[in-house]
């Protein structure tokens, strides 16, 4: 039988939405939210700045740990998934638990591990369950969850009465999407109950890492451009004028700005993955430079809004990138470039800070912006040669 991903297959395109939601929940109401909650969580409880940024870059340290972990188990997604929605659930859970610190910090570093391993779960759960002409297009569809699910987080800032409460409806939403995805995919066969035998994904040696290694350089240099606006957008939107909920709106913009990748897929997946990257991180340049001087609040929610479709769109054409290059080795070459982007974010924050310190936040925006155009750069040239895909095949029933 073959494959579909159309409304007319009814189990594909339920897969597809609920993914997408994972993505959402993992990303946008867990991982992303923490640093949207910041300003609340530190009304409640005694969590001073510098505390804050090292419960950051723990996170950033769990979130790549997860995505390790994604390359060593790519070949059992169902078992990512599970620990996707498993970890960002708990961790969100017991964010708005937390009395004090004591269970705060960990529960931050914990919820942060389900994005990590969101990704790669996801991608060998669509690799597996659509035709080859559409898993591009599946991939970059459930990869725009995160946009979603910054708007479900700026809705839940404005609307719920506190910031626990947000953080519990996000890790009940989190588990419900990912049971949903795990039903769907069922064991031992696709979403059609077709080919039982998927393509390995799983590593089998330096060749294929090596043959990503402009991707894994772009990623980096990404992740480094983009964290300038994760860490500082919000705070340099206040420190410009914009109010409480000016700047909550402004988030709610970068997420609509990312759910609508979900609208521009099927014509990026359409190009050669290294064209569909240097255009949206041609974008993610021009956003973050547009907020250098945010005075004018219209303007900053449009470049928000920018910043926010070229980001997601930039995460998804890593994703066929690495298909492109290493078929064979999708969902260890996802996690790959999404460690090498966390890394980058890592970075890339402490030197906005130091920059800031120094000269000011509009120009760490600036430099931002010259830092995603030299990640474009990583897309310009010959493209290299495409490692083969492993001929042999696992078989799934009673691997999980």
């Amino acid at each position: 039988m073959k494959r579909s991903f159309s409304f007319g297959s009814l189990r594909a395109t339920a897969l597809v939405v609920l993914g997408t939601c994972l993505i959402a929940g993992t990303y946008g109401l867990v991982r992303l939210a923490y640093g949207l909650f910041l300003p609340d969580i530190q009304a409640s409880v005694p969590l001073g700045s510098a505390l804050a940024g090292y419960v950051s870059s723990g996170a950033s340290a769990s979130y790549c740990l997860g995505a390790v972990v994604g390359v060593v188990a790519a070949d059992r997604p169902r078992l990512l998934v599970v620990g996707a929605f498993a970890t960002a659930s708990v961790g969100a859970l017991g964010m708005a638990l937390a009395p004090g610190v004591g269970l705060l910090v960990p529960a931050v570093v914990l919820a942060s591990a389900g994005a990590g391993l969101a990704s790669p779960g996801m991608v060998g759960v669509v690799a597996r369950g659509f035709d080859a002409d559409l898993v591009a297009r599946a991939q970059a569809t459930v990869n725009s969850g995160t946009g979603p699910g910054l708007v479900g987080a700026g809705v839940l800032a404005l609307a719920v009465p506190d910031w626990r409460a947000g953080f519990a409806i996000s890790a009940a939403l989190t588990a419900a999407a990912g049971i949903g995805v795990l039903l769907l995919d069922r064991v031992g066969t696709d979403v059609a109950g077709a080919d039982p035998a998927p393509r390995r994904t799983s590593p089998g040696g330096r060749t294929w890492l090596g043959a990503l290694g402009r991707p894994l350089a772009g990623a980096l240099l990404l992740g480094a451009a983009s964290a300038t606006v994760w860490t500082y957008g919000r705070s340099h939107l206040v420190g410009a004028g914009a109010s409480d909920t000016g700047s909550v709106l402004a988030w709610v913009a970068l997420g609509l700005g990312g759910a609508a990748t979900v609208v521009t897929a099927g014509a990026l997946s359409a190009r050669p993955a290294p064209r569909a990257w240097m255009l949206t991180t041609v974008g993610v340049a021009v956003a973050v430079a547009g907020l250098a001087a945010p005075g004018w609040l219209p303007g900053a929610v449009l470049a928000c809004a920018m910043f926010g479709w070229a980001f997601v769109a930039a995460t998804s054409a890593l994703i066929a990138w690495v298909g492109e290059l290493a078929p064979g080795r999708a969902a260890a070459g996802t996690s790959a470039v999404f460690v090498a982007l966390v890394l980058g974010q890592a970075a890339g924050s402490a030197a906005a800070g130091a920059v800031a310190d120094g000269v000011g936040l509009g120009a760490a925006f600036v430099g931002a912006g010259v830092t995603a155009l030299a990640a474009a750069a990583c897309g310009w040239g010959r493209r290299p040669a495409v490692v083969p895909e492993p001929s042999d095949r696992v078989a799934v029933s009673g691997s999980r």
